[in-house]
């Protein structure tokens, strides 16, 4: 049974960086796309960005254009997701998944447990 499991969120002023990490343990991640969702207090869980099997191809929801990078490491089976010029709209807790394949589309497999990301005025 894969798990996936985050960590890097945290509290930071307006303007600053984060980065999240989401490591996999039980399996290789290698075959699937990966993606960062997230869900504001009293909101639906948003799509954030999607990075395909071989991390050639990405995808971004259009309010984080230009400032987050999603990434990954297959040697480490571990994704990333790269915050920058973060804003008060940001934050949210952060949800990391895996595709069932490695392309962005389709259904998801796994999730980790969630990390808060909270961006101070």
């Amino acid at each position: 049974q894969v798990q996936l499991v985050q960590s890097g969120g945290g509290l930071v002023q307006a303007g600053g960086s984060l980065r999240l990490s989401c490591a996999a343990s039980g399996g290789s991640l290698s075959n699937y796309a990966m993606d960062w969702f997230r869900q504001a207090p009293g909101k639906d869980r948003d799509f954030v960005a999607c990075i395909t099997n071989s991390g050639s191809s990405a995808v971004y929801t259009d309010s984080v254009k230009g400032r987050f990078t999603i990434s990954r490491d297959n040697a480490k089976n571990t994704v990333y997701l790269q915050m920058n010029s973060l804003e008060p709209e940001d934050t949210a807790v952060y949800y990391c998944t895996s595709r069932r394949s490695g392309y962005c589309y389709g259904q998801y497999k796994y999730w980790g447990q969630g990390t808060q990301v909270t961006v101070s005025p």
